[in-house]
């Protein structure tokens, strides 16, 4: 039986024919983009806030294919006014909050805000937020530096904005 599957295996006068299998695949530019809130807390607008401005800190986590060049913006929120932005109160039309968003002052990643920030995040070409080429699939988180300005004298309220970030890609 042995001898018998050895000569069906190979055959010296068997004919042969070859193909070329031709492979391929593409990697589009992709990135995904979330953001955790911008909490900025109690304004004290007759005490601390009179004079010294309140601060926070949320993020912005980007995900991008090797080989794109992302680029970040942010809108100017609900209720711009005159190129600023502003909490508008929830609960009535009391009034305003104005408030800014300032970029890192690094693009390594997690590089913890400073204040005074010195570059608005904005959407036009010198405020728009460009991290680098990724190096890996990895999300990247970038801190988002907020100001509300000190000396404010916004009615009683909670107030609230949304703001929408873009990463172009």
């Amino acid at each position: 039986m042995l001898a018998a599957s050895s000569m069906f295996a190979f055959t010296p006068n068997a004919e042969a024919a070859t193909a070329v299998l031709g492979v391929s695949a593409s990697v589009s530019a992709n990135c995904t983009i979330s953001a955790s809130a911008l909490a900025f807390g109690r304004y004290e607008a007759l005490l601390g806030n009179a004079t010294q401005p309140l601060n926070a800190v949320g993020a912005l986590s980007i995900a991008c294919t090797r080989g794109s060049a992302p680029k970040i913006t942010m809108d100017m929120g609900q209720y711009p006014n005159a190129g600023r932005r502003y909490m508008t109160a929830t609960a009535s039309s009391a009034g305003g909050l104005y408030y800014e968003i300032y970029q890192p002052p690094s693009v390594t990643p997690g590089t913890p805000c400073s204040f005074p920030g010195m570059t608005p995040w904005g959407a036009s070409s010198t405020q728009t937020f460009v991290p680098g080429a990724p190096t890996g699939r990895h999300p990247r988180t970038y801190s988002v530096c907020g100001t509300i300005p000190a000396g404010q004298l916004a009615p009683i309220g909670s107030y609230a904005d949304t703001v929408v970030a873009t990463v172009n890609f």
